[in-house]
Formats: structure tokens, C-alpha cells, sequence
């Protein structure tokens, strides 16, 4: 069970994952040593699962963000794990979920451009076995940022 501490302390770490113990003991009204081994124990709990940067897709030439809905030919489990495979070795397709409804899978995608695009759509997706149907929707603005998960 998370008490307020610890959701306050994990929406800091969500906002800043520079914090020092010092710091989060300040922000929390801890002692730099409590603040620490909480973070520890939500660490070693799972609940805090890793530590990342968050890159400007733009920066790094990336200038097409798509969500691609993909419906399978079929639900044999054999060709999702081929599907799932595929999937997971493709480092445009930043993030994948199985759905309910007409689509079997949702895919986010970043490419350099509508051809690389087209590219991952036409020459890896369609062609796989297990894909019957690509439908995708090119991202025009977002405005809203990733947000932390409420705590």
C-alpha cells in the first residue's frame, strides 16, 4: 500500500528523476536518509520500475509521429507471436497494445519522414503473415506532452 509520502514522493521523481535524497527529504519533509530509503524500497517494491530521458523526437529527426491500428488475419496463437515478435524488434514502434474492437493491436510510431512511413507500413507491417488490415492516423499537433501517471 502506497501511503501519501510515497505517492507525493513518486510524483516528484515522475516530474524531476535527478532528485537527490536531500532534495526529495526537503520537498517531503524528510531527512535525506528516510526520502533515500523509500525511494529504495518503491524501487525494490516495483513500483518504480526504471529511470529514463525523455528525448525531443524533432530534435532527433524524427517529424512523423502515427498511431497504426493493425487487425489480424487470424488469432492462432503462432501468428500474434510472430506478430508480437516483429513488433518488438521494429525500433520505430515505440510502444504496442492489444485492443478490443475492430483492431487487434494499436502501434506508436515515430519515422524520419511519410516515407519512412510508408516504408514500415507497406514493406514490414502489410507483409507479415498475420496482418490483414493497417490503418493508420498520422499525429498533426500534440498538445498535450506525455504526463506522468497520477498518483
Amino acid at each position: 500500500m502506497l501511503d501519501q509520502t510515497d505517492s507525493r514522493l513518486l510524483a516528484e521523481l515522475q516530474k524531476n528523476a535527478h532528485l537527490t535524497a536531500e532534495a526529495l527529504g526537503e520537498i517531503l519533509n524528510l531527512s535525506p536518509s528516510q526520502a533515500g530509503r523509500r525511494r529504495q524500497r518503491l524501487e525494490a517494491e516495483g513500483f518504480i520500475v526504471g529511470y529514463a530521458a525523455r528525448l525531443d523526437p524533432t530534435r532527433i529527426g524524427l517529424s512523423v509521429q502515427a498511431f497504426v491500428q493493425v487487425q489480424l488475419t487470424t488469432h492462432a496463437p503462432e501468428g500474434a507471436r510472430s506478430f508480437a515478435t516483429l513488433v518488438s524488434t521494429r525500433p520505430e514502434i515505440i510502444s504496442a497494445w492489444t485492443l478490443t474492437g475492430e483492431a487487434d493491436y494499436l502501434l506508436r510510431v515515430y519515422c524520419a519522414d511519410l516515407p519512412a512511413l510508408n516504408r514500415l507500413i507497406h514493406q514490414i507491417l502489410l507483409p507479415h503473415p498475420a496482418v490483414a488490415r493497417v490503418q493508420s492516423q498520422i499525429v498533426m499537433d500534440q498538445f498535450k506532452a506525455d504526463a506522468p501517471l497520477p498518483t
